[in-house]
């Protein structure tokens, strides 16, 4: 008996370990200030749990500063018709999204167009 109950408690444990991961989008971002951003992008990640596309902006005093851009999982960007291929290192992008509520320099993407003028969902709605 207490072998299954030591079993059930690390279970439960483990089950837990992803959703402690998971963040809130409210707690993380305001969905108030939205900002649009154009760049370079410097780096994309393609990894679970979201996926990042980093932009070097130049600010209002002309300083290039880089971006973080949190967006969906790569499941649902592929699913959706946002591949990897589509933004690459070196690209101008202009990208919309919620900026992080520390006022640090990463956001919650919404949408990334593309040099050529196609749109394409790379986050949610707020």
């Amino acid at each position: 008996m207490r072998a299954r109950l030591t079993l059930a408690g690390v279970a439960l444990l483990l089950a837990a370990i992803p959703m402690a991961a998971h963040h809130s989008f409210a707690a993380e971002y305001d969905s108030a200030a939205t900002i649009t951003l154009k760049g370079v992008v410097t780096k994309v990640e393609w990894t679970n749990p979201h996926a990042y596309i980093y932009v070097d902006v130049k600010d209002e005093t002309g300083k290039v500063v880089n971006w973080g851009m949190e967006g969906y999982p790569p499941n649902t960007l592929t699913r959706t018709g946002f591949t990897r291929h589509i933004v690459k290192e070196g690209d101008t992008i202009t990208i919309t999204g919620y900026r992080a509520r520390d006022n640090a320099t990463r956001a919650a993407a919404r949408e990334v167009t593309t040099a050529d003028g196609a749109k394409f969902n790379f986050g949610p709605a707020a």
